[in-house]
């Protein structure tokens, strides 16, 4: 069970895409930049037990969030209140074998921004992508994982700044039905890896070509991720 702030933003179904693109084991630690309410973290520890989570939320009332959902889930989760941009000292010294985050997707020079503050924090980018990526790029252990979900259309600027200090990546663009344009897309790379880029067959959110009804219509593959904590493969 997962609180979620009655106004303001609310997670979807992106950390829980994200958090099955973990390849994560019993063991390793995992750090979420922008964490909110903790979702992406606490689904990766459903589907992998024995992981060692750690979120960092610049948004005091999520950080706060993101605690109280650990602790009602039975999951321990250390949450650092703070900036990526002038890092804690709590995470300064830190490594991880996995880096994974969920940005604010709109870069509000050519959008309006929310009414709701925390809405806003979660949705407008403040931070430059490019500051992200270095972030999780220094607090990754050699041969460690990064993994974000980001809008389709900057994926020719998340490549640009990843390539440059992440290796062996792999883009799997999320379909939302058969015969539509991707909308989002996932990317995994290894910190250190020499494999040559590689794009991945589609993965299909829905059934159908178009929204019939009021029902959920998903595919019994991304059912499958999101109920079941299954893990979302890439390339095949």
């Amino acid at each position: 069970m997962i609180a979620q702030p009655v106004a303001g933003y609310r997670a979807g179904v992106d950390p829980v895409l994200l958090a099955a693109s973990v390849p994560a084991r019993a063991g390793e630690t995992v750090l979420d930049l922008g964490c909110g309410s903790g979702v992406a973290s606490l689904c990766v520890a459903a589907r992998v037990p024995g992981v060692r989570l750690v979120g960092l939320e610049v948004q005091p009332g999520y950080a706060a969030l993101a605690r109280e959902n650990a602790a009602r889930n039975g999951l321990a989760m250390e949450v650092v209140t703070g900036d990526l941009a002038n890092m804690p000292e709590a995470l300064r010294t830190r490594q991880f074998e996995h880096v994974i985050f969920n940005p604010p997707f709109f870069d509000r020079a050519t959008s309006t921004p929310a009414r709701d503050a925390g809405r806003e924090g979660a949705m407008g980018e403040g931070v430059p992508l490019g500051d992200w990526i270095e972030a999780a790029a220094r607090r990754v252990v050699p041969g460690g994982h990064v993994c974000v979900i980001h809008r389709a259309e900057r994926l020719a600027e998340l490549l640009g700044a990843m390539a440059a200090r992440i290796g062996s990546l792999e883009v799997l663009p999320l379909i939302p039905r058969r015969g539509r344009a991707a909308r989002l897309v996932l990317i995994r790379g290894r910190k250190g890896g020499r494999a040559a880029l590689r794009l991945c067959d589609g993965w299909l959110l829905h059934e159908g070509v178009r929204h019939e009804g009021d029902r959920e219509n998903y595919t019994q593959s991304t059912a499958s991720v999101l109920r079941e904590a299954a893990a979302l493969p890439f390339c095949r």
